[in-house]
């Protein structure tokens, strides 16, 4: 079963490749997305990994929290599926 990880606190300059890259060593990453404004198509600053093996998963998180990657501390941990919620914009009354 596929284990969906958050990766929080990530640089800017990080690409999609070098986190596939980071993850991989812990075993089969199926992807490595990284979240853009959807406005400007810069980088919020987190992503998501998906990884093959649960085993896996659970190693990068422990070994990669904390671990300091292009210059910031990546916070790792199980990403939690949460319920959408309607957004509201602020141009509309």
């Amino acid at each position: 079963m596929a284990k969906k990880i958050y990766v929080g606190n990530m640089s800017y300059q990080t690409s999609e490749e070098s986190l596939y890259s980071l993850f991989a060593q812990f075993g089969d990453v199926l992807s490595a997305h990284i979240i853009v404004d959807r406005d400007t198509n810069r980088p919020k600053g987190f992503a998501f990994v998906e990884m093959d093996q649960d085993d896996a998963a659970v190693a990068a998180i422990s070994q990669l929290d904390g671990q300091e990657v292009d210059g910031r501390n990546l916070k790792v941990n199980e990403a939690i599926a949460r319920p959408r919620t309607e957004r509201r914009d602020s141009y509309r009354y």
